[in-house]
């Protein structure tokens, strides 16, 4: 396989990251078909399905014909199969820069949350456009990992003042392929898609306390995770104390709740 094919985000379980991630990237899933322009009778792809949060929502909301949900790691691929029971939707691992697609397959290509995590972002957005149709749709969103995400930050932040692998981690996470503005709207335009339109969406994040938010983190999920994983204890219990510190911020653990953007954007094939 060629080294376009890797990915900057681990995982190690699919629990973990429904944790980490898959229970937000669910709520962003419905106000994202919507931008899409998603409607009944349609072939999609979903690329980067992880463990499915975009394609069971389409499928559970819309009369959609078909749907193919891809993803380069076979534990999210697993994971989507086997709670998989809907003949329509169609699962398998493959590379979003080498879709296994012929041309002009699709209606709509989607991808939700993971082009900043590709290091070759705007060959996937070309794949995408090869696979839709002419008139069809291409439509992706990306966390604003600067400026949008202020839980992670806390995180971020923190491991930047242990080490100058926490500052290396920074500069990467904040810096990611697509998470700009006006970096998405851009990407689409140089691939030749037409009428492109930047949107951004805000969800919030809660957590039931410290744990709820630390848990999959210390458990290696995620680039933070794999960080968190390559300390030894006594900086792992110094991230872990500097982050608890902030997300209590002087008061007893508990509830807390993060405001997060993300970036989305659609554009015609011609």
């Amino acid at each position: 396989m060629e080294d376009r094919m890797t990915s900057s985000f681990n995982v190690q379980k699919a629990a973990g990251y429904e944790q980490l991630m898959g229970r937000w990237s669910r709520q962003l899933a419905t106000p994202f078909i919507e931008f899409a322009g998603v409607t009944d009778g349609e072939t999609v792809l979903d690329v980067g399905c992880g463990t499915g949060s975009l394609t069971f929502a389409m499928a559970e909301n819309l009369r959609i014909k078909a749907i193919a949900a891809v993803d380069l790691s076979p534990v999210f691929v697993a994971a989507a199969s086997e709670r998989n029971t809907d003949r329509r939707i169609s699962i398998q691992q493959a590379d979003a820069c080498s879709l296994p697609f012929t041309d002009g397959s699709f209606d709509r290509a989607l991808a939700l949350l993971v082009l900043h995590f590709i290091p070759e972002a705007p060959q996937a957005v070309r794949e995408m456009r090869r696979v839709v149709r002419p008139g069809g749709t291409v439509a992706a969103a990306v966390w604003d990992h600067y400026g949008g995400m202020p839980g992670m930050r806390m995180v971020i932040d923190a491991a930047a003042a242990i080490d100058e692998a926490g500052r290396q981690l920074r500069s990467r996470y904040a810096f990611q392929p697509m998470v700009q503005p006006g970096e998405l709207k851009q990407t689409f335009i140089s691939v030749g898609l037409e009428d492109v339109i930047e949107t951004e969406f805000t969800i919030r994040m809660n957590y039931l306390d410290f744990n709820d938010f630390w848990a999959p983190i210390s458990a290696g999920e995620g680039p933070l995770g794999m960080y968190v994983a390559g300390l030894d204890a006594g900086k792992r219990t110094e991230l872990e104390s500097s982050v608890r510190g902030a997300f209590e911020s002087g008061r007893p653990d508990g509830p807390r709740s993060f405001a997060n953007v993300a970036w989305s954007c659609r554009g015609r094939v011609p």
